[in-house]
């Protein structure tokens, strides 16, 4: 999208100028005036897309100026910034048809929700709106990075999704590990030490490639790099990674930090994985606690319970009754099956196609696709019988 600034703030330009090469398609500030008056006296040849306006050090008078620019550029989509609050500003600029006003200095994810209600008004259309679900584990060995991984790569062999599996461990991430014997060119520190530079094409030269269609962007391997990553660097990798994939997966660990709050607040679904032991429910409980106090719509969160046995002391039953949230899919206990996975760094769905396992990710692919369960283990006979053949 091309866009038209009018402002005398070069920092402003440089944040803007660093904002738009982040999104999808990208913002680019094809030119500048420095005042509404050399706007209108000299007008763009090629009129563009969007027009900002900065006007925080607009003079009142000025305010018919907004006006004839509106006339001047009556295709443009029209966006205020501005750091006080002008009634008379406020009410030309509606007139002239300024479809956003933001604050001045700018709240990045304000500016970005704006661009994006801008470039559907323009007919902008992104490539996907991909869902982020978040895995989450409630106690250490949970298997929420097993679930992860392997419900990715379920992902994308079954149901021909684009998939990427993003690594929030602060300290000591191997998600990679767990599907690729590939090691990381990228890291996701890495992409946030360059977030400048991140768009579609740059996001996928970085994840270690387990399919055409599953891709992993691991953490850190020093941890001393993780905090590199920033909160608003995770909103940028989030949204362009959204408009790339159809689904954005999060492997989140245990930590609840400033970096993991970012990610969960866009999330569409929380998956928080416990197996079915005092210890895990009591650590669901406060983990849920936490969810409640951040004001996350309980709906949104579903339970996955791992190495599920039937006939326990301990019920499905007795869990939803303790934690008041729903249980949406269980994992069987399928020791081996999930442990020769593990160490060979093979995706259980191609190592052992026939387990429990397997046919646990493809059932839990058709209830997050809602395809019918009958219809993804057609997909699942399809792939096993196009992998025997290919042997």
């Amino acid at each position: 999208m091309r866009a038209l600034l009018i402002s005398r703030d070069s920092h402003l330009y440089a944040e803007l100028a660093s904002q738009g090469a982040a999104r999808v398609p990208p913002l680019h500030l094809a030119s500048t005036r420095a005042s509404l008056r050399e706007a209108l006296d000299r007008p763009e040849s090629d009129t563009p897309q969007l027009v900002i306006v900065d006007a925080s050090d607009a003079d009142p008078s000025e305010a018919g100026l907004l006006e004839r620019l509106g006339r001047q550029y009556p295709t443009s989509q029209l966006m205020l910034l501005t750091d006080q609050h002008q009634h008379e500003l406020l009410i030309t600029a509606m007139r002239a048809g300024v479809r956003e006003v933001l604050q001045l200095p700018l709240v990045h994810r304000a500016l970005h929700e704006a661009m994006d209600r801008i470039a559907a008004a323009a007919g902008v259309t992104a490539m996907r709106d991909g869902k982020i679900l978040a895995f989450i584990a409630c106690k250490g060995g949970s298997g929420a990075t097993f679930i992860s991984t392997n419900f990715g790569y379920a992902l994308a062999t079954l149901a021909g999704k684009k998939v990427l599996l993003i690594d929030l461990h602060g300290q000591f991430g191997d998600a990679a590990l767990y599907v690729s014997d590939q090691k990381p060119a990228m890291t996701l520190s890495d992409v946030c030490g360059q977030i400048a530079r991140v768009d579609g094409p740059f996001l996928e030269s970085c994840v270690v490639h387990v399919t055409p269609g599953f891709g992993v962007l691991a953490a850190a391997d020093d941890p001393g790099h993780a905090r590199e990553a920033k909160p608003e660097h995770i909103d940028t990798v989030l949204r362009v990674a959204r408009q790339h994939y159809d689904y954005v997966l999060l492997d989140v660990g245990r930590q609840i930090d400033a970096v993991s709050l970012r990610a969960l607040d866009v999330t569409d679904t929380i998956y928080p994985v416990l197996q079915l032991a005092l210890p895990d429910i009591r650590d669901a409980r406060r983990l849920l606690d936490i969810f409640r106090s951040l004001g996350y719509v309980l709906d949104n969160i579903r339970l996955i319970v791992n190495r599920y046995e039937k006939g326990g002391k301990l019920r499905l039953q007795d869990l939803h009754a303790a934690l008041g949230c729903e249980v949406v899919h269980t994992f069987p206990n399928d020791y081996i099956a999930v442990t020769d996975s593990v160490n060979q760094g093979v995706p259980v769905l191609q190592l052992s196609r026939s387990s429990a396992a397997a046919r646990s990710l493809a059932e839990m692919v058709a209830m997050v696709t809602a395809r019918r369960v009958q219809e993804s283990k057609g997909l699942l006979d399809r792939l096993f019988g196009r992998l025997d053949a290919e042997s």
